[in-house]
């Protein structure tokens, strides 16, 4: 039994050991606070132990073992890396926006905002236009329910905007265009020059920034991104994702990359090296499940191998 990050349930696990079965955790993660809970009965866990746990990163792999025992744990890189790989550039002229946006637009990506932080980026969408009033701003709430508080909001600042769904021609600098349609974000970031994006600015864990990042752009997010901090603290501190600490140091940042944009190949290079030094974590388990299958076999002679 293969057993995904932190899905340990006492009631499967003691299955398993009735029945003799191999059991193994890969991408192992398990927080402080979530050990706490299962040191008030360290006894249980020691009788339910896994074989073999893999765990993504040093400090998961000492908060199981004092759980498991340390020589039942392993570090691997954390398997999530595996799934992004290199995808093909999107010229300006295949891109289906290019319906919309002018080859010449300074598009700026709203990406997955969130209600919780929406009168923040309101704050930013505001202190941008007016220092950059010529940026065309693609707006992407989370949920599209949202739409609607969007339109009031964006009547409410007296800005230029635009429904995506109702956006047939090229808009004209300054607009805001509200995304109410699905599947274009990827798109949006392969033509802008500057990204947010949102569940940071909130203590909501954060959104998908790798998204930007591997379109060649170098997202800003808020202070909130514990859903990705497996990525590695390295990414912010090799400035492939700006940290901001609120709305204000965001709008800075974005200001920063509007007036002197980055080199899309060269951050879509480094964003891949980055990914690439840190694969190979399906390998590990798919190595480890073979190591213990064959165990299984050698163990019970009803088995051919």
């Amino acid at each position: 039994m293969v057993l995904l990050e932190s899905e340990m349930w006492p009631g499967l696990l003691t299955a398993l050991k009735k029945y003799g079965c191999k059991t193994l955790i890969i991408n192992g993660r398990i927080t402080s606070k979530s050990l706490t809970r299962y040191l008030l009965w360290p006894s249980l866990w020691s009788d339910l132990r896994p074989d073999k746990i893999l765990a993504i990163s040093e400090g998961d792999a000492k908060r199981f073992a004092m759980l498991f025992g340390k020589e039942h744990v392993d570090i691997m890189p954390n398997m999530k890396f595996d799934r992004i790989g290199r995808t093909k550039t999107i010229s300006y002229e295949r891109n289906p926006l290019n319906q919309i946006l002018r080859p010449d637009a300074s598009l700026l990506v709203f990406g997955s905002i969130r209600r919780e932080e929406e009168s923040a980026v309101e704050k930013i969408i505001v202190n941008l236009h007016q220092r950059h009033p010529g940026t065309v701003i693609g707006l992407f709430p989370r949920h599209m329910h949202r739409i609607k508080s969007w339109e009031k909001a964006l009547d409410r600042m007296a800005i230029p905007w635009t429904l995506r769904s109702q956006t047939q021609e090229q808009v004209p600098p300054g607009t805001v265009i509200l995304w109410d349609t699905f599947g274009e974000l990827t798109l949006a970031y392969e033509l802008s020059k500057a990204a947010f994006v949102g569940g940071s600015l909130a203590p909501l864990g954060g959104q998908n920034f790798l998204e930007a990042l591997t379109c060649g752009v170098a997202p800003v997010i808020g202070p909130s991104w514990e859903n990705f901090f497996w990525v590695g603290p390295e990414i912010v501190t090799q400035s492939l994702v700006r940290n901001a600490a609120n709305w204000k140091e965001a709008a800075d940042i974005l200001a920063e990359s509007l007036q002197k944009p980055l080199s899309r190949e060269r951050v879509r290079e480094q964003a891949l090296k980055y990914v690439k030094d840190r694969q190979g974590g399906t390998e590990k388990a798919c190595q480890l499940i073979v190591e213990l299958l064959h165990q299984a076999y050698r163990t019970d002679g009803k088995r051919n191998p």
